[in-house]
């Protein structure tokens, strides 16, 4: 009795064929036309890298909106984007070349592999647009601003120097993520990319006490460069913590970290 019934797929393939066939996307941006605007720009993808799961959730979060202020009697253009610079490019044209980091990019050339770059960030161009058609995400492809484009980077200049006319810029210190190699300053999501497990050096620190000699805390971070900026020293008021013989000297330690910090034949004198 449900031989007739379409399967979900074939449900969705026959919805975007009638949205394709008639034109509804931009069926509803014509009756939408002298209503107030609500302006989206999307915020664009990389195309040099093949779409996954996690952009589809991205992609159906963003449709959210402007179907929402259509809904509520605007006019939402939808401008879609191509983001084309950045870390990720760059990292997939070093890939392609068989080279990496910065001394290897000057050696190649700066001009001939920012070339490269250009043409590498539209290979998955047709990939993403079939990936957006499928979600039926809603956005206008046709006309999609570019970020290497100089309208696109002398926009962004514009928008500067009016934040700057308004006194809005500040100069500042910030701690960023740093990529040595590279020599660059790392997004969050540059950093996300890239996180791994690895071995880490960490060290044990002795912190003489003031007024007791031969009385020392110690510390253990795996942050050993930071060690010349350490202006004091954290203790857990709810933690036991044990005074140990060690030779002449008397070390302040975490009672449960005595015997795997200085071994099971030190003295603890009090805790």
């Amino acid at each position: 009795m449900f031989s007739d019934l379409l399967s979900p797929v074939e449900l969705e393939a026959d919805i975007l064929a009638f949205w394709r066939e008639n034109d509804i996307f931009e069926e509803g941006l014509r009756i939408s036309r002298g209503r107030p605007e609500w302006i989206f720009y999307e915020g664009p993808p990389t195309a040099n890298g093949l779409p996954h799961n996690g952009h589809v959730l991205t992609r159906v979060i963003k449709d959210l909106f402007p179907r929402y202020k259509t809904m509520r009697g605007f006019h939402v253009r939808r401008k879609a984007g191509w983001d084309t610079h950045g870390l990720p490019v760059e990292v997939e044209v070093e890939k392609t070349l068989g080279i990496h980091g910065r001394e290897a990019i000057e050696a190649y050339g700066l001009e001939p592999f920012a070339r490269k770059c250009v043409e590498s960030v539209f290979t998955y161009t047709k990939e993403w647009e079939e990936l957006t058609e499928r979600i039926g995400f809603w956005i206008n492809l046709e006309d999609a601003y570019v970020t290497y484009h100089r309208s696109y980077v002398e926009s962004v200049w514009w928008a500067l120097s009016q934040l700057f006319k308004k006194g809005l810029l500040y100069q500042s210190h910030k701690v960023v993520w740093w990529w040595p190699q590279g020599g660059t300053a790392l997004s969050a999501g540059e950093v996300g990319q890239g996180y791994k497990t690895v071995d880490d050096p960490s060290v044990i620190v002795r912190f003489p006490v003031d007024g007791q000699p031969g009385v020392s805390l110690l510390a253990w971070t795996t942050t050993p460069w930071t060690l010349p900026s350490n202006t004091a020293i954290a203790v857990g008021p709810a933690l036991d913590y044990a005074v140990v013989a060690f030779g002449e000297e008397r070390l302040i330690v975490a009672a449960a970290l005595v015997e795997r910090c200085l071994g099971p034949e030190v003295t603890v004198l009090r805790r």
